[in-house]
């Protein structure tokens, strides 16, 4: 059987054709991204005198989409270098090319025959072994498999991905009934290992898992607002993140998906549904206007919301016009967002006899009841459901976990008393004395399957800190961080402050972990699974300190913060940053002095404190600027002001990457620092990278001077600054900023070339980010950061 997929094929370019390509390109697999041959030239064409035997006329559809790759967002590609890991052709041409790929992804238009005629082709070409699969979103996989030779069969699957394939993490794995059962294992693990997906094994059925449940729930959601005569305002500002929603609520999300492609996802199952069901699928008929109209969301620019000027307005169904964007009212929503925990949040909302409390009970309880219904047909087990609603709608808990949340056995009598009918092994389950579908046993959980409760297996790549914690305990810990002994001899700090935010708190907890880890492992992992690593500072402190004037007090933690740094870069021990999602100011700062990165795909990382008036505080400066100089070529013509330049422009300008490809990059990472794809993984890879380390005789880095550029590399390094500022582009305070990060990173008033000490950069700092929190306008930026959460110009 397969070891590893080395090249793959897309055919197919349009957006999710080209956003597969892109991923796989992503992660290092070549890519051959095949189109059809246009039947006619362009006016560009014309113009150059091409015609349609041209190969860049035959391959102009693909090449097209790759280069939409650059100007879609979000972005496709973690780092534009990818692209060129894309070969483009055309399905006249180059199918013979298909001899050289282990992954064949069919992704072209929803048609039966379209795709039987591409298959037939494929099964032409195509060396034996190779996996095949489809893309589709709603056709028929046994279907498409009909009439093809046995390998191709034992071969072929579904591998249904979502929207944009980089960031949406569901992919729905179909096989057929001669799907091979080891190609299955194998592409199960490949995609969570290799795609870093989260992969649920789904049945073909119409619209599958995520699509079949999702879009039912928000059909649900539309009659329910008609019924009760609420806005679309009001319907999102309950269905989002107070329900453990996306912030794109409901009506928001239909217009970045776009309505049509809605719409045909909803026709897909009422096709081939009947009765009650069928009834649901259908769209209602303001929508068919809306469609009639092209008002089809974002890409038409008007759908449910309409952006006029800097006011989004919402579109009454009824009337057709747009009005004034409203938000629902009502006692149990202010409960709720003071209720601590979803479950409890939930609880208020449900039961509450108020217009959110029906809103929600007449769009959750039918939801919960279609899930249940749909258990054996859509997938094996709850948790694939479960799973497949996180995944790929981003709900924070599936319908069977939210049933749980809510009390079963409560909302239970609740349905029936609303007329509708319960499933039989629902009513069974708590006839036999078992009230959740899920249970929790010394950090083990467990799911309800025909008639008992089954242990819930997972990658052993997947480590929940959560479930973790309840079995291993916690070695030490206080308001800001916990120490944890996480197996193997390695240990993990885990931050878990408002925001993973920076103070003494989890200061102190650094140097008592590198201690302990000096002493009794084999080194240390900082990671979490919060929301983000670590978004800096806590700068609330900071400026609630400064308008006091107790700047000494902001001088002792900047100090303690410095002497952590210095004792986890020079620690006995390795040390591995597991960063991930916003990784800033001071997440940066702990980054960078460790011994190795193991960074999320998607992590955005940089250091940011000029957006707050401030400059790097933590010893930033000089670590990435050390970093940049490790990352010279050895050989190469050593250029110290390029270094500095470099450093000077990424700080000055709050620079923050994109990826973790594009933190290595702007050099936040180097060669010696790892990426995981899959963000679930990201603290076993962390781990696994300290024990690599251990074993490997790891030393601490020597202490060494930093050769720096002085006094006329700051003339340099002020040199565009000044020119912004004459410019009218940069204030007056922007400058000032510029001055004191120019000083600190040309080592201050020392010729160039010389020689510093790391502690003599790490005062030049602290002079400088004490200066500038004493300033007024600085402490503007901090308080509007704060209040408004985006940067002040001052």
């Amino acid at each position: 059987m397969f070891q590893q997929i080395k090249r793959a094929a897309v055919l197919g370019s349009g957006v999710m054709g080209s956003g597969i390509a892109a991923h796989l390109a992503n992660i290092g697999i070549p890519v051959l991204l095949l189109d059809i041959v246009p039947r006619e030239l362009n006016e560009d064409e014309k113009k150059k005198g091409l015609t349609l035997d041209d190969q860049a006329v035959r391959n102009r559809i693909a090449q097209t989409a790759v280069q939409k790759l650059f100007k879609q967002k979000p972005a496709p590609l973690t780092d534009k270098s990818n692209v060129e890991r894309i070969t483009v052709g055309n399905f006249e041409d180059d199918m013979e090319k298909l001899q050289e790929v282990d992954w064949v992804i069919e992704v072209v238009v929803e048609n039966l025959a379209v795709k039987h005629k591409v298959f037939s082709q494929v099964d032409q070409y195509r060396k034996l072994g190779s996996i095949i699969s489809s893309n589709t979103s709603g056709i028929s996989v046994e279907a498409m498999a009909e009439g093809r030779s046995e390998d191709f069969r034992k071969h072929f699957l579904g591998t249904h991905f979502f929207n944009p394939p980089r960031y949406l993490k569901l992919l729905e794995v179909i096989p057929t009934k001669d799907t091979d059962k080891e190609v299955l294992a194998f592409m199960k693990q490949f995609g969570e290992d290799v795609l870093g997906k989260g992969v649920v094994e789904a049945k073909d059925t119409p619209n599958f898992i995520a699509n079949r449940i999702g879009t039912y729930g928000l059909l649900v959601t539309v009659q329910e607002m008609i019924k009760g005569e609420y806005s679309v305002g009001e319907v999102d500002s309950v269905t989002g993140p107070l329900i453990g929603r996306p912030k794109s609520a409901t009506f928001r999300t239909l217009d970045v998906v776009g309505l049509d492609t809605f719409a045909h996802v909803a026709k897909n199952v009422y096709d081939q549904v009947d009765g009650s069901e069928k009834e649901v699928f259908e769209i209602p008929a303001f929508m068919q206007k809306m469609l009639d109209n092209g008002w089809l969301g974002s890409k038409s620019g008007q759908g449910f919301f309409k952006k006029e000027g800097k006011a989004i307005l919402e579109l009454n169904p009824e009337t057709f016009e747009y009005q004034e964007r409203k938000k629902l009212k009502a006692s149990s929503i202010e409960l709720a967002k003071q209720a601590k925990g979803l479950s409890n949040k939930l609880k208020a909302l449900i039961y509450a006899e108020d217009r959110a409390g029906e809103l929600l009970r007449g769009i959750t309880l039918p939801t919960l009841v279609y899930s249940a219904q749909l258990f054996g047909e859509i997938a094996d087990d709850i948790v694939a459901i479960d799973q497949a609603m996180k995944w790929g709608f981003g709900w924070e808990m599936g319908p069977f976990e939210l049933w749980d949340a809510i009390g079963v056995k409560k909302s239970v009598e609740l349905i029936q008393k609303r007329g509708m009918e319960v499933p039989t092994w629902v009513t069974e389950m708590l006839a036999k004395g078992h009230e959740t579908f899920y249970l929790n046993e010394n950090g083990v959980r467990f799911f309800y399957h025909n008639g008992e409760y089954r242990q819930l297996h997972q990658n052993p790549k997947v480590i929940n800190l959560k479930n973790y914690k309840e079995i291993h305990g916690v070695l030490k810990k206080n308001s800001g961080a916990s120490f944890i002994d996480l197996g193997d001899g390695v240990a993990l700090l885990e931050f878990h402050s408002q925001s993973n935010a920076i103070g003494l708190d989890i200061v102190q907890m650094i140097n008592f972990a590198i201690d302990e880890v000096e002493k009794n492992f084999k080194g240390l992992v900082i990671g979490n699974q919060g929301k983000n690593f670590c978004v800096g500072a806590n700068l609330g402190m900071i400026l609630m300190e400064a308008q006091d004037d107790n700047i000494f007090e902001i001088e002792m933690v900047v100090q303690h913060f410095q002497q952590a740094m210095m004792k986890l870069k020079y620690s006995k021990k390795p040390v591995v940053a597991a960063p991930f999602g916003m990784t800033l100011g001071g997440g940066a700062e702990i980054c960078l002095p460790a011994s190795s990165i193991q960074a999320s795909s998607e992590t955005y990382m940089g250091l940011v404190e000029v957006g707050v008036g401030l400059i790097p505080g933590g010893g930033g400066n000089k670590e990435l600027y050390i970093k940049q100089l490790n990352n010279m070529p050895k050989g190469a013509e050593f250029d110290l002001q390029s270094v500095a330049n470099k450093v000077f422009e990424t700080i000055a300008m709050a620079k923050v990457s994109t990826s973790g490809a594009e933190a290595r990059a702007n050099q936040f990472l180097n060669d010696h620092d790892r990426i995981s794809i899959n963000g679930d993984h990201l603290l076993f890879d962390a781990k696994q990278r300290v024990i690599e380390l251990y074993d490997g005789g790891y030393q601490p880095p020597v202490r060494k001077k930093v050769p720096v550029v002085g006094e006329t590399g700051y003339a340099t390094l002020l040199l565009g600054a000044q020119s912004m500022f004459l410019s009218g582009y940069i204030s007056e305070h922007d400058l000032k900023i510029a001055r004191k990060l120019a000083y600190v990173i040309a080592g201050g008033k020392v010729p160039f070339g010389t020689e510093v000490d790391e502690q003599y950069l790490l005062d030049l700092e602290k002079q400088a980010f004490l200066s500038l929190v004493a300033e007024g306008k600085s402490q503007q930026r901090m308080q509007h950061m704060l209040v408004k959460g985006k940067p002040l110009r001052n």
